[in-house]
């Protein structure tokens, strides 16, 4: 079997056994696991109990890696997430104690309730796969992905994310509620038995990185490629190819990190999908998971009640209108 049919068989195998865990969600586990795959990050926003615990440890036994979970709040210190220095008086010296910031999957819940000082630790090891610790660097081991969530419906005693840090993240997934059918089955399901159902590892950490060093290797021409750049380039209210919705609703663009991380999550997309190249569609379906939390609209947005998914979708129609003229001719 060629890498190719490999990582596909292998992405299809992990998101099988996720979906026997996560009732519906399909959309959030996809972007988990091309998040996983790019040595990416991601960023869920939903309402409490709509399975993010769940979805975080199925993604670390699926792959085989080690799962942390940390609750962030106002009082959490560095030291308590990324590990301290004990003394030991056997040895004489200060060792160190690795925190849950250390494991390979780790939970951030409601990272947006801790303050800067802490947010700044977790930055610098999701930008750096490292922490410092009284001087000391400290590795950790890859694969590194974290899954931070943040509760838009509660505003009080929270820390806004500073915007470099968002920029790490490579996804921003917003959760909702299940249909009918869906809550039905969860509720069926989890007052029938006791905690998760089990996850076997359809996979390993090591395969997990040597699926990450494909991805880096799938092809995109320079059309689609082209095409990347120039939708991020069409959120700056300043550039040329911005449509008019971005001139009079958006403040500030998305970065060049975007267009890196969106052509970055296009090949890891295809990849999933067995094909060794990136297409114009794999470029468009990922466009609100990478910049809607790159893209800061103004107060016009506000009064006109316009949000940047709107914004991002009014945009792709716009550029991809002159493809689909062509393949109509």
């Amino acid at each position: 079997m060629n890498q190719l049919a490999e990582a596909s068989q292998i992405a299809h195998q992990v998101l099988d056994s996720i979906q026997r865990v996560i009732v519906g969600k399909e959309r959030a586990i996809e972007m988990s696991l091309v998040a996983l795959i790019s040595q990416g990050h991601l960023l869920i926003e939903d309402v409490p109990g709509l399975g993010k615990t769940t979805l975080a440890k199925a993604i670390a036994l699926s792959s085989g890696c080690s799962f942390k979970r940390i609750q962030f709040v106002p009082d959490l210190l560095p030291s308590d997430i990324t590990g301290v220095n004990i003394y030991s008086q056997k040895t004489g010296e200060f060792e160190f104690r690795s925190g849950p910031l250390m494991a390979q999957v780790v939970l951030a819940d409601e990272i947006n309730r801790t303050p800067p000082k802490t947010q700044s630790a977790l930055l610098e090891a999701m930008q750096e796969l490292t922490v410092t610790v009284r001087g000391g660097l400290h590795t950790i081991t890859p694969p590194f992905f974290v899954l931070a969530t943040q509760n838009p419906i509660e505003l009080e005693g929270t820390y806004p994310l500073p915007e470099a840090q968002l920029d790490r993240f490579l996804f921003n997934v917003i959760l909702d509620y299940l249909s009918d059918d869906e809550e039905l089955a969860v509720v069926d399901r989890y007052t029938t038995q006791m905690g998760i159902p089990d996850v076997d590892p359809c996979t390993t950490p090591e395969q997990i990185i040597q699926f990450q060093e494909l991805v880096r290797q799938v092809p995109v021409s320079e059309t689609v490629s082209r095409f990347a750049v120039n939708l991020v380039r069409a959120t700056r209210p300043e550039d040329p190819l911005a449509p008019e919705v971005v001139r009079r609703y958006v403040q500030y663009g998305a970065s060049v990190r975007a267009t890196m991380f969106l052509t970055l999550a296009a090949k890891a997309r295809a990849l999933m999908l067995g094909r060794y190249h990136v297409t114009q569609d794999d470029i468009t379906a990922l466009v609100l998971p990478v910049m809607r939390h790159r893209v800061l609209t103004n107060y016009f947005a506000e009064s006109d009640k316009v949000d940047v998914d709107d914004i991002l979708t009014q945009l792709v129609q716009s550029l991809s209108a002159p493809k689909r003229a062509v393949q109509a001719g």
